[in-house]
């Protein structure tokens, strides 16, 4: 029953810190690109 358990969680544990780390990074990197987008509309706003 242990070892079971233990498989269980080894394999879903992996799978489940892989995607939060990665939605970590595309956070931060969708914060970045929005900050760019808005500044590059103030950009063209100025141009105008």
């Amino acid at each position: 029953m242990q070892h079971e358990l233990l498989e269980i969680v080894s394999n879903l544990g992996f799978p489940i810190a892989l995607s939060i780390y990665l939605l970590v990074r595309l956070e931060n990197r969708m914060e970045t690109l929005a900050e760019r987008i808005k500044d590059l509309g103030e950009a063209i706003k100025s141009v105008l």
